[in-house]
């Protein structure tokens, strides 16, 4: 592989007008593309093979027109003080509300809260339901204009009026601090490279990658029912590895420029060496993401091949792009060692000789290995304790800032109807089969009303066929409880016996449900995706390394640093511990797809770093050096450029913190957080501490495997092959000469 990619970044760098221009094509097409497509929509949620899923398809074939899919909102009115809603004055500017709603194009329904039993038993708080014929992220702006102008009217008249649902959701909005990480990526690479140039060049590609990422997923939004924070997410990742892997390629090829080579050799060296680091990094981090799959959510699937597809993208990019640019910059990219004038470049050094950080911080560690060990294992499981008291579920109006509408909402709700009012129970009743369908819809509901945690049971809703009926149940705890969860399997335990005796079906949706199923999907799906994705990297990196024991220590690795992070991420969002520092206005359940979504990517990226540290260490080893020395030379030219990469990894990820959407705000910190804790506890102190400990059984491998395996040349052995090849060659001709 290494001489493949040698050849490849030689090509990139010669021919670089033609590669800049396929580049540059690719993303004007793809801009294209993004501006002539529909605007992204709200990814339909769908939880194949689940109950609550099964009940809302049976909804929509059953209940035609009823736009079970369609965006919803709930407009609360409160009462002033010593006054009541059914008052005159304020039932009839509820009514004027309800009758301007009405008129919407894209309203399919308005209840009326005074024929709908919508007014709370004292009295003083009201509401009136409106269901559209669209989701909500599909609404025009002038439904939403009309939907928060008739509540503003009703404001006039002295009422409270708050506005919940899925109607006013919005796209979600990064933020400023998202541009801050950029400038603190620019400041870091200023600083490793040593040149405002070299700095600019992984920011450069690593933005047109992404770039091209995001037009595509842009321009097939609408065709692939992309979400909107697909997008988001695919950037964040994206740009992160993109400005990761470029850093690599062009800290190589200025390390190669300081051995005296010529450019163009230099290049094809960089992409040789590095660019091999940057492929199987990569495809770590693409097999992490491609695995969501196997959890059978779609949306998850669709975010993470999304993502992946942005990853291979920076790959591709680090290995023709750079080179090609390199090309362009020419002299102006220095040698390693020297700074452009602008940064003190040309000064006379003091200690030409003096060992770098990365060189003292290793030989610390190589003469201390066990200390260093148990200090870093015992720092992470303290970190990991809180991960015991997780809690999951999907966010809703309740985790909304209390600034919101949504939220007050929420609450007005509550105090008004209960807290189980914000997650009605959806039962649909399916008597097809049965003798007597009316008999089994009452039966029904007898049986649910009997049930513990049951505030109301509305009567049975049938459709116009008579066999098939919806019931409306109200818990008595809020929507998030552990004692409406164990409602949800009452009543199905309840729908089991029915069915049993009667042939009808009897199955539990709505948002309340769907949260329990889907949360329930993930916490069966975790164990066989870590199985998967863990497994097929460990084969990986046994390819890559030639070894059983550090891909082993690799992964263990990993796990640590997850269950830190996940640690770290219930202390703040669920705990609360420094929510103001972090914008947290309201904890709370930490989302159900957090933990996997987090061990996806994670192990991707905490790949990155061990493929990128551990084969200059092996590299230094396969040239000869002892273990411990290996582990002392790899530090010294690799400990910089992963210190300044996982930097950058943690502005990029901490500028989505900002992100006006909760689940983008705690991805970017949980990433942010685990990224932290991998370069800098697991890769920079367990890593080179336990190689230390294991000296050359580190790089064992059973001989039947060794010459099983294929050889890759991570380390570019076949380069130095090349070189010998070459120097024999100069010698026989300067003998021809002579």
């Amino acid at each position: 592989m290494a001489t493949f990619l040698y050849r490849l970044g030689r090509f990139s760098f010669r021919k670089r007008h033609f590669v800049a221009l396929f580049w540059v094509a690719l993303l004007a097409l793809a801009g294209a593309g993004a501006a002539g497509a529909p605007a992204a929509g709200n990814s339909s949620f769908s939880i194949p093979g689940t109950e609550a899923q099964k009940a809302f398809d049976l909804l929509d074939e059953r209940f035609p027109g009823a736009s079970a899919d369609g965006a919803t909102a709930r407009v609360v009115f409160k009462a002033p003080d010593g006054q009541k809603m059914t008052d005159p004055g304020n039932k009839a500017a509820v009514q004027d509300t309800v009758d301007e709603l009405s008129g919407g194009t894209e309203v399919a329904q308005v209840t009326d809260p005074y024929q709908g039993g919508g007014v709370s038993q004292d009295g003083t708080t009201a509401y009136a339901s409106v269901t559209y014929k669209v989701p909500g992220m599909e609404l025009e702006e002038s439904s939403r204009e009309a939907l928060k102008a008739a509540a503003e009217d009703a404001r006039d008249s002295g009422l409270t009026v708050e506005i919940g649902g899925d109607a006013l959701q919005a796209i979600p909005e990064t933020g400023s601090a998202e541009i801050i990480g950029i400038g603190i990526a620019a400041v870091v690479l200023v600083i490793t490279l040593g040149s405002l140039l070299a700095a600019g060049l992984p920011l450069l590609t690593a933005i047109v990658g992404v770039g091209i990422g995001v037009a595509t997923i842009t321009a097939l939004a609408s065709t692939l029912d992309l979400g909107s924070t697909t997008s988001i997410l695919a950037s964040m990742i994206g740009l992160a590895v993109g400005i990761d892997y470029a850093l690599f390629v062009v800290s190589r090829y200025r390390a190669e420029l300081a051995e005296g080579r010529e450019r163009e050799e230099a290049a094809g060296r960089a992409v040789g060496t590095a660019g091999s680091a940057v492929v199987f990094a990569g495809l770590t981090v693409v097999i992490a993401l491609v695995g969501l799959s196997v959890v059978n959510i779609p949306m998850l699937t669709k975010m993470g091949i999304a993502a992946a597809g942005t990853v291979a993208v920076a790959v591709l990019i680090a290995l023709t792009l750079i080179p090609a640019v390199l090309g362009y910059a020419g002299r102006r990219v220095r040698p390693a060692g020297e700074k452009s004038k602008l940064l003190g470049g040309g000064r006379a050094k003091d200690k030409a000789d003096k060992p770098n950080m990365g060189t003292r911080w290793a030989s610390f560690v190589v003469r201390r290995p066990l200390a260093v060990l148990l200090l870093g294992i015992v720092g992470l499981g303290a970190a990991a304790v809180p991960a015991g008291s997780l809690e999951l579920g999907l966010p809703d109006d309740g985790s909304q800032p209390t600034s919101t509408t949504q939220r007050r909402a929420y609450d007005l709700l509550s105090d008004g109807f209960g807290p189980g009012f914000n997650g009605p129970l959806v039962v649909v009743v399916d008597a097809q089969g049965s003798d007597d369908p009316q008999a089994v819809f009452q039966q029904a509901g007898d049986e649910i009303k009997a049930l513990d945690n049951v505030v109301n049971v509305a009567p049975a809703a049938p459709n116009k066929a008579g066999d098939t009926a919806t019931i409306a149940v109200i818990p008595d705890a809020k929507p998030s409880s552990v004692a409406t969860e164990d409602l949800v399997h009452d009543i199905r335990a309840v729908g089991a016996d029915i069915k049993d005796g009667t042939g009808a079906e009897v199955l539990v949706t709505g948002a309340t449900a769907m949260n329990i199923d889907v949360s329930q999907k993930l916490n069966d799906a975790l164990v066989p995706y870590l199985v998967l994705v863990v497994g097929l990297a460990f084969l990986l990196l046994i390819v890559v390394f030639r070894s059983i024991l550090v891909p082993l220590k690799a992964a263990l690795g990993f796990l640590l640093s997850v269950l830190a992070a996940l640690g770290a991420v219930v202390a703040v969002y669920q705990w609360g511990w420094l929510s103001g520092l972090m914008g947290v206005e309201e904890t709370g359940p930490i989302m159900s797809m957090m933990p996997i979504f987090m061990v996806g990517v994670v192990f991707g990226l905490a790949m990155d770093y061990e493929v990128f540290l551990v084969t200059r260490i092996r590299e230094a080893h396969v040239h000869g050096e002892k273990p411990s020395q290996a582990v002392v030379t790899g530090f010294r030219y690799s400990a910089r450029v992963v210190t300044a990469a996982a930097v950058i990894m943690i502005a990029v990820f901490s500028g989505f913190i900002g992100s006006s959407d909760s689940m983008v705000k705690m991805i970017g910190f949980g990433l942010a957080i685990a990224v932290l804790f991998d370069a800098f506890v697991v890769r920079m102190a367990i890593v080179p501490a336990v190689l230390a400990l294991l000296g050359a059984k580190a790089w064992w491998l059973p001989k039947w495997l060794d010459r099983a395996l294929p050889n890759v040349d991570v380390e570019g052995e076949s380069l130095a092959a090349h070189d010998s090849a070459a120097g024999k060659d100069d010698e026989d001709k300067e003998l021809v000469r002579a």
